[in-house]
This record gives C-alpha cells, structure tokens and sequence, in this order.
C-alpha cells in the first residue's frame, strides 16, 4: 500500500475509473475540467470549484484533456489542528458535497499548489499545507449555519458555476455547494435574495442563452436545446413556448 500523502497534486486521466478509501478527501480543481461521481452525485468541476469525498465512499473520476487537480487526504484520527477540528470534520464530510471556491481561498490554493510543485519530497511541508488549507476550508465550509440570516449570497459565484454547468443537470446541493451553505438553508436565502427557487432561477439562465444562440447563432433547435441543458428538443420547444408564448422556431424568425 503505498505511503499516506497529506496534499497531492495530480491530472486525471480521460478514462473514467473509480475507487474508495479510508481516509477522507477534498478535491480542488486547478486546470482544466474534471469530472467527478460521488455515489451517484456526479460533477463536472473547473479551476476553483472542489468536491469531499468521505471515507469508504465509492467515487468515479476523470480528466477532460489537459488537466490538474490538487488533492488533501485527511487521515480520520488527526492530531488536533485547531479547536473541534473532529466535530468539524465530521460535519464537513457527513454527505457528499461540491463547492465553488471564494476568489481570496482560490488565491491560497494557488500559493500552496505551487510550494508543493516545488518541493514535492517535502512531507512535513505538505502537512503543513494540508492544516492550512483545511483551516481555511472550515472558515468557509464549516461555520456559515452560525451566521445570522442576513448572509448574502454572491451571485457572481453562482452564476459562474451554472455558466460552465449549462449543458449539465445542475442540484440545488451543487449550488449550494458554491455558498458553502446546507441544502435548506440556501435554498430560503436564494428565495429570499432572488425572489426565484433556484430551480426557476437556473430555467431562466437556459432559457436566455436558448434565446442568445437563436438569434445569434446558426445552431440547430437540437444543439440549442442540449448546450441549454435540455434532455430533447421536444421539452426544449415545450418550456420556451410555454415561457414566451413562441416556438423557438418562430422566436428566431422574429428577432433575427
């Protein structure tokens, strides 16, 4: 069995494979586009955005091309890093989650990537690296359900993730994932912010890029419908209608 390694800096392969270990693990994006699985959840993840995978979990992962990925193994009998770091842990990896990195962690990430692509032999650096980056995942990850109801939610993050997501089934969890915020909790702020579920919210992202590439574009209804995320162009022509009163057809011989 080869030696445990506290921080891992690797590119996945184009094939898919999977496997399970016991020890658990988070995940972080640095090039290119990775896709993961976790027990069913599955994720296509770019520079910044990160999922956890917790101990024995069967997890499915591959690269798309030119790819890196930085990886924390966390062993599940630590020595205490900071205050409750085993009740935080065990919060933190109570159920498969993915998230998108604030741009202040993403500078961080960079900063420790790039020491342990200098000195990979350095066992005690990469320790030291894993604490930091876990000490500042928990901030993130870890504390918001102690902050009062008047959290706001960055939209710019959120929005960016379901840009590059379009074409994907895109989860509440998933975006809830970018707020480092539990299901429910997220889903009463972004109702609360937005005025929409997210699921209304992410429908109207569809559909005003399904209403850009028909005016802008040369693509078929089909290419429009799957790009927007749409499992066929007969539910695609079925919601846009239904939304504006036209059939895409129709929409794009009026405003071209």
């Amino acid at each position: 069995m080869p030696a445990f390694k506290p921080f891992e800096i690797m590119a996945l392969p184009t094939e898919m494979a999977h496997h399970q270990h016991h020890y658990n693990q988070i995940v972080i994006g640095l090039n290119g586009q990775t896709e993961f699985d976790i027990s069913g959840n599955g994720s296509l993840m770019g520079p910044g955005q990160g999922c956890l995978v917790s101990s024995e979990q069967d997890h499915a992962f591959g690269g798309r091309g030119s790819n890196a990925i930085l990886v924390v193994n966390l062993s599940l009998n630590p020595v205490p890093v900071v205050p409750g770091q085993e009740e935080r842990l065990t919060c933190l990896f109570d159920k498969p989650r993915y998230f998108q990195l604030a741009p202040q962690a993403q500078q961080l990430v960079s900063v420790l990537s790039h020491e342990m692509r200098a000195n990979p032999d350095d066992h005690l650096l990469g320790q030291a690296c894993a604490h930091t980056l876990l000490c500042a995942l928990h901030r993130h990850m870890a504390f918001p359900r102690l902050q009062p109801r008047t959290k706001r939610l960055n939209l710019e993050v959120i929005d960016a993730y379901i840009a590059q997501h379009l074409g994907r089934k895109i989860t509440v969890a998933q975006l809830a994932g970018c707020a480092f915020l539990g299901e429910s909790q997220f889903h009463l702020l972004f109702k609360e912010q937005t005025g929409l579920s997210p699921y209304q919210y992410v429908l109207e992202k569809r559909l005003a890029e399904a209403r850009r590439l028909l005016v802008d574009s040369q693509h078929s209804l089909a290419y429009i419908a799957q790009h927007c995320g749409f499992s066929s162009q007969s539910l695609f022509t079925q919601v846009f209608s239904s939304r504006f009163d036209l059939s895409p057809s129709r929409y794009r011989k009026l405003h071209r």
